[in-house]
């Protein structure tokens, strides 16, 4: 999933301790997947850390803060693979994302088609202007590598030279973001693959 940004905020003084923001994240991590954003509460993420609450406020001034780097540091281990074959680079990255999206809209063992925790930090980015901000310039570093990905296969021939790589990738990533938000259907490596095959008719140099 991709409300991404940095692990707190910018603050002036003496160098932040990593360690702490490291268990405070992998802490509220725990608990955000367990019990959902309603779940996450600052006073338990602070005693469970070990740590003051004026710590945790100095860092992420809100629980939307808090939450929004909790997605950053579960989010940090994604990649963008480039094997040369687009189709299956593509559904691979898209299903990165799925899981992402899926294991947030689960969250707190919600039962039904739901957004979860995700509509909450899409919300949250809405709250706050740095937090949008924030996220905004996320979205911007990881869709440019993904972007590059599919520049490649048109370099090297594999996609049409007058192909919108842009408008090709607001396709696949807005088709996920759609069914969680808007729908509630499932998003699964299949719907990947569909969701694929079907932005890529007419993108391919053969068909």
């Amino acid at each position: 999933m991709s409300f991404v940004m940095g692990g707190g905020m910018a603050s002036r003084g003496r160098p932040r301790d990593m360690q702490v923001d490291e268990r405070v994240l992998r802490i509220a991590a725990a608990l955000m997947l367990e019990r959902g954003y309603a779940g996450l509460s600052i006073d338990e993420v602070a005693e469970q850390a070990g740590v003051a609450k004026t710590t945790l406020y100095r860092r992420w001034p809100t629980k939307d803060h808090l939450a929004i780097a909790v997605v950053a540091r579960l989010q940090a281990d994604d990649e963008i693979t480039d094997t040369g074959d687009i189709r299956a680079d593509l559904v691979n990255y898209l299903e990165k994302i799925a899981t992402g999206l899926n294991r947030m809209r689960a969250a707190g063992h919600r039962q039904g088609p739901s957004a979860g925790a995700v509509g909450e930090l899409v919300a949250a980015a809405a709250r706050h202007e740095d937090i949008g901000r924030l996220t905004r310039e996320q979205y911007a570093k990881r869709n440019a590598i993904a972007l590059a990905l599919i520049e490649r296969a048109r370099v090297r021939g594999e996609l049409r030279a007058d192909l919108d790589a842009e408008a090709l990738f607001d396709q696949l990533a807005g088709a996920l973001y759609y069914r969680v938000m808007i729908t509630g259907a499932p998003v699964d490596r299949a719907y990947a693959e569909r969701l694929v095959s079907s932005a890529l008719e007419g993108s391919l140099t053969c068909q």
